[in-house]
This record gives structure tokens, sequence and C-alpha cells, in this order.
């Protein structure tokens, strides 16, 4: 609602106690000068007044909070006022103080939501056949308006249609579309928007003055945010946060933990390990929000809004005019949208808004969260379009990197018949080995514990190798005891593939390519970021202690060490 100062004190006499009296209903509007973000129907409401022409029904839509009501007393009041100024009322004649103080005859407040029924609207068409006692015109205000029943508007509609000339109603209502085509044709129907988050910041600070409390403006400018484009909901925050600091001053970070928010940095942090594909990080950042105690739907719906900031900025030149935000989160935006596709964040936005829809009706908020942010970390957990252009994006990123390291991807040749050796690799030999020597230069060398972990994380390792070699390690993945397995030599300095033969001699023939080991070792290099000694061995000892170097009967050792170059 629109709100603005009148001279209630901030308690009032209840019997022997003094009783608070909350910020919204304190600071309500008592003139058409005191209401904030309404000016086009002020105006023509004002017009009326001063010009005598006024309607005899009026629909007031609109989210809560945005001033209904409180337009409506004052226009209730205005119509009967014995000296308005400039169409708004004088607040000093005995009708103005009467309907003020709630002792007047002629407005009638009227909750729609309690009562609705047939009986309640026959009681008030009984009472507009008798003419106002006093004053000029008896205003009916009905609130939520679309709760009455559908016999109720039937027997409103009559009255409606043909009120008494001294009879005015004024219909408020947050969902016009309940309302029937009969009522609302017969209505004057005013469209109460959401107030800017400035105009409503404004209204706080200069509230805060004459409260006598202090309170740093990044704090006002997120309590405004919060209101949503309502004044009663962004007082009422206020009120919530003054109580909690009482006789502090307000700052940001005490707004943040009031209402339970999570600050820009946390939402940054948590895309960039979205960016990276980093799943536990991610978890991690959800994991400190849940206990700090904040408020998961909050938080689900504020980083979509985040996201959204994200989107305004890459696709608008006057970004600044479409962000309520300061100077500072500006440029972190700015800073965040410059390495990000638009295609990605819209796919982003489609994900947390799902999310937001399933949040607020789920016993679990913290698992659809946990699963949304999994989401954008995985999009092959998804098949729908946008999922699938992200993924072909990650691919066409790692070819670039590729790329840029000097390897050239070619076509992956087929064997004609099983006799055939398998016919080479999907990269360029010359590029790997080029790109090898590089990394044997610029990588230090392993210790024994790096080594034991690449041994420790062998399935890890395999899934980062390429189709082909895959192919060769895992083809006996029913037996056990006959996977290939990557072990620690017995000096451990070097680490050994054991590959057992079964059948044939496929991956024996495919390993002693050397480009083929040194893809294997660059994968294990890049996983340890550190540069090792390695060598490959097949074994037809399937089924016996691979973790030995001395067996029985090893058939060959293909030991193709990639020499780190002297430099």
């Amino acid at each position: 609602m629109g709100y603005g100062c009148n001279h209630i004190l901030s308690y009032k006499k209840v019997g022997s106690d003094m009783s608070y009296v909350a910020l919204y209903r304190k600071w309500r509007p008592d003139t058409f000068d005191e209401v904030k973000g309404q000016d086009h129907i002020v105006t023509t409401l004002r017009n009326q007044i001063k010009n005598d022409r006024l309607g005899h029904a009026f629909l007031f839509c609109g989210t809560r909070g945005t001033g209904k009501t409180s337009i409506a007393k004052i226009f209730a009041k205005a119509c009967n006022c014995e000296h308005p100024v400039d169409g708004s009322p004088c607040n000093e004649c005995a009708s103005c103080r009467a309907i003020a103080d709630g002792s007047s005859l002629n407005v009638i407040e009227i909750d729609a939501a309690s009562n609705n029924g047939v009986d309640n609207i026959r009681q008030i068409r009984e009472e507009v056949a008798y003419p106002p006692t006093e004053g000029k015109y008896k205003v009916y205000i009905i609130d939520e308006v679309h709760m009455l029943s559908p016999g109720a508007f039937n027997a409103l509609l009559k009255t409606l249609e043909e009120p008494p000339s001294y009879v005015i109603f004024i219909l408020a209502t947050t969902e016009s579309h309940k309302i029937p085509i009969t009522i609302s044709s017969r209505c004057q129907k005013y469209d109460f928007r959401r107030i800017p988050v400035d105009v409503i910041a404004d209204r706080l600070a200069d509230l805060m003055d004459r409260e006598g409390l202090e309170a740093d403006r990044k704090a006002i400018d997120y309590v405004a945010k919060s209101g949503d484009g309502s004044m009663r909901d962004a007082l009422s925050i206020l009120d919530q946060c003054v109580a909690f600091n009482l006789g502090q001053k307000l700052t940001y970070d005490k707004v943040l933990e009031t209402i339970g928010a999570v600050d820009i940095d946390t939402f940054a942090r948590l895309l960039e390990c979205v960016l990276r594909e980093d799943v536990e990080g991610a978890i991690d950042v959800v994991d400190e929000i849940v206990w700090q105690g904040r408020e998961l739907g909050r938080f689900v719906s504020e980083f979509t809004w985040f996201l959204r900031n994200i989107l305004v900025v890459k696709l608008s030149q006057t970004e600044g005019d479409r962000l309520d935000m300061t100077k500072e989160n500006l440029e972190r935006i700015r800073g965040i949208a410059v390495g990000m596709d638009e295609s990605t964040v819209i796919r982003y936005i489609n994900v947390f808004s799902d999310a937001s829809a399933s949040i607020k009706y789920s016993t679990q908020k913290r698992i659809v969260l946990e699963m949304a942010v999994i989401k954008l970390c995985r999009p092959q957990m998804e098949t729908d379009v946008t999922s699938i252009v992200e993924r072909v994006r990650f691919l066409e990123e790692k070819l670039d990197a590729l790329q840029a390291n000097g390897i050239q991807m070619q076509p992956v040749k087929q064997s004609s018949s099983a006799g055939e050796k398998p016919a080479g690799t999907d990269v360029d030999p010359d590029a790997i080995r080029a790109f090898q020597e590089r990394l044997s230069k610029e990588l230090p060398q392993a210790e024994y514990e790096d080594l034991q972990r690449a041994a420790d994380n062998w399935n890890e390792i395999l899934g980062k190798l390429s189709s082909p070699a895959r192919r060769y390690l895992e083809r006996n993945d029913d037996d056990p005891g006959s996977r290939a397995k990557l072990i620690l030599a017995d000096d451990r300095k070097k680490l050994v593939l054991m590959i057992p033969l079964t059948d044939d001699e496929l991956p024996k023939l495919y390993f002693e390519k050397a480009e083929n080991v040194a893809h294997v070792k660059s994968v294990i290099e890049e996983y340890l970021g550190k540069s090792v000694e390695f060598e490959i061995v097949c074994t037809r000892n399937s089924h016996k202690d691979n973790t030995k170097l001395e067996q029985e009967n090893i058939l060959n050792i293909i030991n193709f060490k990639v020499e780190r170059k002297q430099e």
C-alpha cells in the first residue's frame, strides 16, 4: 500500500498497558499527497472530487500492499469532507475526524473473506435504502471482494447497477480475474502497480529519520527490494529488522541475518562451482546456507533473480536502468556475465524456476535445492533442448582446449575384420608426443603419495580416457579378476598398468602404439598435475594376484616408457 505520515503516536493506550503500533499502521497515509507510487490513480480520483464527478462504483485491483485500502479510505473521507483541499480531505472537519477514528456511520468496511454469503449482501441492500444522517455519501469498502460466493455476487449485482445517488461502492481485490464480468463492467477499474524500489527505499529512509533510528542506505535498499513492490511488506520487514536489532544501527549484514537472506557473494560462489561442474563444492555451499538457517525458498527465488540480472547484463546495453542494485554489485554481475553464454543462463533460470515452484510445497526443501544444483552441474542428466545445447557447448570448449594445446582431432578408423590389428587412435600422434614433452617439462615429478592416489582412483582416471582406450581396458568387466589394474612398481617410483589377456591379443596390439600409451600417461598426469613414470604390462595370468610384477606366466611386457626429456 501507499503509506505516508499521520499523527498517530508510536504507542497507544490500551487499558493500563502501552501497546506498540506496527509501522505500516502507524504511517498509513491520511491524504493523497502521502500516497507513494500510485500517481496515475491519485490524480484521477482527485479530479473527480474537485469537479464533483464521482462514479458510483470502483474496482481497485493489484497485488498486496500497494495502497488499495488506504486510497479507498482517503477517497471516502474526501467524498464527505466539508472543506476538501485540492481534492484531498482536510482531516480537520467533523466528518474527517469521525471517519479517521472509526465512529462514522457513512463509511462501512466489509471483509468479504469472512462475510461472503448472500445474507451479508442482502443486509447491505437493506441499508442502502436509507440516506446518510450526516455527510454526503455512504461509502461501502468491500475488501477481497473476489471471495464472495456466486449467490452473493448475484445479490450485489442489482444494487451495484442502480445504486441510490448517495451510495458509493469501492471493491478491492488482489485477484481481479475472479470477479464476474457482470460486476467489473459496472465499475471504474483501477490497476494498482507495484511500487518502484527507489520509491519504497526513499519512504523507508524518511520514516527511519522520523522514528529517530539509524540505518545504512544499503540496508534500506535491500529491505525495499525484499518488499517486492509492496510498501506494506517492506514496512513489515523493516519493523522486524528494527525489533531484532533494537538500539543498534541497522546494517546490511544485520538485515540479511534477520530475514534469512543470502548475500550476492554466496550466489557468486555457488555459480562459480556450477560453471566448474564442481558438484561437491556446490553442495558445500548449499550445506553452508542450511546451517546458517537461511530460508531455502527465499534463496531459490533470489538466486533465480540473480541469474535474471546476469541475463539482462548479457542482452541489454542499458542494464543499469533495469537492475535495482548498487554500483558495486552491478560491476560484480558484469564480471560474471562476461564468461557465460545466454543459453546457459536461460537453462539455469529454467531449472531454478522449476525448483521454486516445487520447493513451496515440499517437505524436503533441501533435497529440492540440491537436485536443482546438481542439474546445473550435470546437463547430461537432462534431455530437453537447452540441456543438449549445453552439452554441445561443453564438448566444443573441450575441443578448443585440446586444439589450443596443439592437438588436432582426427576421425577414428574402424577395423574391417576381427583378424586385423585395431587401427590407430582418435588423436594426432605427433601432437600428443609434443604435448607430452611439454607436460614433462612443466609438471613436477610425482611422489609416492601421488602415485598411490592415482592407483587408488584408477576407476575415475579410466573414465577420462578416450573411447578406444576404455574399450580395450574395460573389455573384461564381467570378470573382476580379469580387469585392467593400475598398481605401483616394486620400487614405488613408477606406475604399472596390468592388462590381463583372455581370448585374443587385441589390447596388446592396441598398446603397441606409443601414442596410445602416451595418451593414458597424459591423462594420469593431468589427473595428478604431476609427471609420472609409466609402463604397461600384458599377462595371460588373469586370475592371479596382479599386484606383483614377478608372475609365472607373463606373456609379454610392453614397456613403452615415455622418458622425461632432459632440459
